[in-house]
């Protein structure tokens, strides 16, 4: 029995929009690529810092970005600087240290 071939992601479409609607999907996954690593380790430092579960560190990260009203991808970094160079930015440092006393867990 023959197999159909492939058919393209949307049958009405000319090659050449088939080929843009492809590349800007690529350029979208690759971003979501690049923003993932900076969390995963936002959230280690936060496992390492509050003595956390990752499941944890995920809802203080989160939470952190909702109440600053900054990027998480922003405070992923942020958070990241701060472990390294012991000091946090002052916008998240107060965020950080209430969320971190929720879980019962010292900050700093």
């Amino acid at each position: 029995m023959d197999t159909p071939p492939a058919q393209c992601p949307r049958e009405t479409e000319q090659p050449a929009d088939t080929m843009e609607a492809l590349r800007e999907q690529v350029g979208q996954l690759q971003q979501a690529v690049r923003a993932h690593a900076p969390v995963d380790q936002a959230i280690g430092a936060l496992i390492a810092i509050g003595r956390m579960s990752p499941e944890e560190g995920w809802d203080v990260l989160r939470e952190v970005s909702m109440n600053t009203n900054i990027k998480l991808r922003d405070v992923a970094h942020l958070v990241i600087e701060g472990a390294r160079t012991g000091r946090f930015d002052n916008r998240l440092r107060g965020a950080l240290s209430d969320r971190l006393h929720t879980f019962g867990h010292p900050s700093e």
